[in-house]
């Protein structure tokens, strides 16, 4: 079983991402909606977030871990795998390969979270595979309550989306990672402002192929899949607004469960 964490809702675009990839392996996904936004967080505070989240989901049964989130992959997957003996991803690593592959003048753009882009991880793992790229970033604090709100084609929406790329465009950037997993929502938006000829990258669609990649190469795990079981959603505070939005994520009928971290 794949457990997937989040902060709130934006993780569920990686677990749609894995259904696509992995039918019949069964998910588990939980969703921090109590304690959302991790960007505005600690450094300690996330990593001790993601921790508990970890330890949640192991004891439901996962056996993978997949950090469905940006701030917490840009601080916590080491403490996570020193902690606990099992495979753990993370968004960050496969986004930087495919916006290198995609980039052709090496001026890549990063959108997320106050807490990643000033983690730098983004930057540092760019410049470790690819000294000669310039990496333009900027945090963009507000998307996160717009997709939580389900504000995803608001007047309010685009003009802020367009204040946020406005910097990245002007340095004519030619491929722009989502640096969080609440923004593929809100990509035709930032496709449109971004311009035609800027490659997005999806850091949960990445993460996604990466682990099929890892199935595909462990038997052990190609043996876990052609289940029937159903897949699990949890959170740590239900609204019927995040079931709204969660069901049209996945395009499926969602059952929340609440637990409380």
């Amino acid at each position: 079983m794949i457990g997937i964490f989040d902060s709130g809702i934006g993780g569920l675009t990686t677990c749609r991402a894995l259904k696509q990839l992995l039918p019949g392996h069964e998910m588990i996904y939980f969703g921090d909606t109590a304690r959302t936004p991790y960007g505005s967080k600690s450094r300690e505070t996330v990593v001790r977030y993601s921790l508990e989240n970890t330890r949640f989901l192991l004891d439901m049964g996962a056996e993978m871990i997949v950090v469905g989130c940006n701030t917490a992959s840009s601080v916590a997957p080491a403490a996570i795998r020193e902690a606990f003996d099992v495979p753990v991803f993370e968004v960050v690593t496969p986004a930087v390969e495919q916006a290198l592959a995609a980039s052709k003048k090496g001026q890549i753009g990063v959108i997320g979270t106050r807490g990643t882009i000033a983690s730098r991880v983004y930057e540092t793992r760019i410049k470790e595979m690819r000294p000669t790229a310039s990496v333009h970033s900027n945090p963009c604090p507000l998307l996160v309550p717009l997709v939580e709100e389900g504000w995803f084609d608001r007047p309010e929406t685009r003009r802020i989306v367009k204040s946020y790329i406005h910097p990245l465009r002007v340095r004519q950037i030619d491929t722009l990672i989502l640096g969080c997993t609440h923004y593929p929502m809100l990509e035709p938006i930032i496709k449109q402002k971004a311009g035609k000829r800027v490659s997005i990258i999806n850091s949960g669609a990445a993460v996604a192929r990466q682990v099929k990649a890892y199935v595909d190469a462990h038997p052990e795990w190609r043996d876990k899949g052609g289940s029937e079981g159903c897949d699990r959603f949890y959170v740590s505070d239900y609204t019927p607004q995040f079931r709204s939005i969660a069901e049209s994520i996945l395009n499926q009928k969602v059952e929340l469960q609440l637990v409380q971290q």
